[in-house]
């Protein structure tokens, strides 16, 4: 489906002049690419519904063939078609499309039509299909539903209302309305009709959907008691089983929920929702990176989950290095010695501005993101991190100059030495270019943290190479350990953030690093690691929903 909102395309209201003044021609054709232009302007207007009218009128039977469904069909095509099928007495297959183009643009009202919301619909779907139109509804919603896009909704949940008042006793009407209610913020109606679905026909996903409801209404200990009813319906159902272990870790009680999630990888070590509670958890417990690093590598070894998670991301969010750069310390003048890289060229800039920010969801989506960088060659590289390019003038741009022009210059290292890692991919680690220039890039003062943070994503991406990781950066941490008994080190704290960050750093250096980092459990919030927390929003995945 193609997008129908080109703020290119005419006013509705001059397309509906070219529609008229086509169909006053005969040619229904382009009076059909005007009529679904002006709906994907308008979609609720009064007047393209006349003309759409008049269209259907001048067509007689073959006027839903004006709208063809193909491999890329035009959004306001889809849902004139979808207003043609329930004018020709096939409601269904057009509130299927309805919903369909609502997926694909929700925030625009596809749906608020008097068709839609007539109680005469109801009567006509049955309860069977209306559920089903509620459910696809559900499945093409975020979980919670942002506010600004609510209004778009509200002709389905008038549906899911005209629905339940034909049919007050339908299990599954009841509980697919009280999952709609509760995504566009009317919980005590969610609770309301999932009650009722589960008194009227008790299941277990009638037990999760009240389950649900009650837990946005904050009634925790009814939503876990409804949830353990579902569990009791469906022992083999492991998604509920994560379920109530993260309800429980979202209330303080972490102890009860790990119980539930051993039970679920008892039944099943791979599935999963279940590995990927489990390991965001047991992070939660005790902060041990080698929790995500599992997680991560699970992830890369099942790229076909059923569903996008976000543990990895929710965890990494706001720590130091996992998720974000560390504020900048003051640093020693940078020593000139030999030759000085030449300036990048313009293209490498762009690119380095392009994607360069100050937070990533993880080190792995870090690694991802850096692959622009991957065709640059090693001059371009390194002129990247001799001469810094400008802050890009955007809104990010001017937000990191306004509060630390020296967080930007950090941010264009650390991406440069990121962009390292997809330099000449062909050759071994042991003998690459790609690790030597690093390794030497660490023990340059100006840029060792941005070096060891590309050694340690290298060491998240690749197992192969994590000995090798977790031996350089153990040196290093030794290194400035020892250089603190003599006076502060301004990358201290910073490089012990990195190393807790790495995999399977040894027992001995992790103790040194919390020692150094303040505190076992990563540091404070300091008002930078606000800031980052606020910049990364944009980078956040769509966490999916419950049904």
């Amino acid at each position: 489906m193609a997008e129908g909102t080109d703020d290119r395309a005419l006013p509705a209201t001059e397309e509906l002049a070219l529609a008229r003044r086509a169909l006053d021609s005969g040619d229904l054709a382009h009076a059909a690419d005007h009529v679904a232009a002006a709906l994907a302007r308008a979609p609720t207007l009064p007047e393209v519904h006349e003309t759409l009218a008049r269209l259907a009128a001048v067509g007689g039977d073959d006027a839903v063939d004006l709208f063809p469904l193909q491999h890329h069909t035009f959004i306001g095509a889809v849902v004139a078609r979808a207003h043609l099928l329930a004018a020709a007495g096939r409601p269904a297959e057009g509130l299927d499309l309805l919903v369909a183009a609502t997926a694909h643009a929700p925030g625009a009202d596809w749906a608020g039509v008097p068709w839609v919301t007539s109680p005469e619909l109801a009567e006509r779907l049955g309860p069977d299909q209306a559920a089903r139109v509620l459910m696809q509804v559900c499945a093409a919603a975020p979980d919670p539903v942002p506010a600004s896009d609510r209004a778009a909704l509200a002709a389905y949940l008038t549906l899911a209302r005209n629905a339940v008042t034909v049919h007050p006793e339908h299990g599954l009407l009841l509980g697919t309305a009280s999952a709609l209610a509760r995504r566009v913020g009317e919980v005590p109606l969610a609770v309301r009709w999932a009650t009722r679905g589960v008194r009227a026909a008790p299941s277990k996903i009638g037990e999760v959907w009240l389950g649900y409801a009650l837990r946005s209404a904050g009634r925790t200990r009814e939503a876990l008691a409804a949830l353990r009813r579902a569990v009791d319906h469906d022992p083999d159902d492991l998604a509920v089983y994560a379920d109530i272990a993260g309800t429980l870790a979202d209330h303080g009680r972490l102890d009860e929920a790990l119980v539930w999630i051993e039970r679920a990888l008892v039944r099943n070590p791979s599935f999963d929702c279940a590995v990927h509670t489990a390991h965001r958890l047991r992070f939660q417990r005790d902060g041990d990176v080698r929790h995500l690093v599992a997680l991560a590598d699970f992830v890369r070894d099942h790229p076909d989950d059923s569903h996008e998670h976000g543990d990895l991301a929710e965890c990494c969010r706001g720590r130091p290095w996992l998720g974000q750069v560390t504020p900048v310390g003051s640093r020693p003048p940078a020593q000139e010695a030999g030759e000085t890289p030449s300036p990048p060229s313009a293209d490498a800039a762009r690119r380095l501005q392009h994607l360069a920010h100050p937070a990533w969801p993880h080190p792995p989506a870090a690694y991802d993101t850096a692959v622009g960088l991957a065709t640059l060659d090693l001059p371009d590289l390194l002129g990247l991190l001799a001469h810094p390019p400008e802050a890009p003038p955007t809104a990010l741009g001017r937000v990191l100059a306004g509060q630390d022009p020296a967080l930007w210059v950090r941010c264009v290292q650390v991406w440069a030495c990121l962009g390292l890692l997809h330099h000449r991919t062909d050759e071994p680690w042991s003998a690459s270019t790609r690790r030597r220039v690093l390794t030497e890039l660490a023990d340059t003062e100006e840029v060792a943290e941005a070096a060891l943070f590309a050694l340690v994503t290298a060491a998240w991406v690749d197992p192969s190479v994590r000995p090798d990781v977790a031996g350089l950066v153990a040196a290093r941490l030794a290194t400035v350990a020892e250089a603190t008994r003599q006076g502060p080190v301004p990358m201290a704290a910073s490089l012990a953030h990195l190393a807790l960050a790495t995999p399977d750093l040894d027992p001995d250096s992790v103790t040194l690093a919390r020692s150094l980092a303040g505190s076992p459990g990563g540091g404070h919030r300091s008002p930078l690691r606000v800031l980052l927390s606020r910049l990364l929003r944009p980078f956040r995945p769509r966490l999916a929903g419950p049904p």
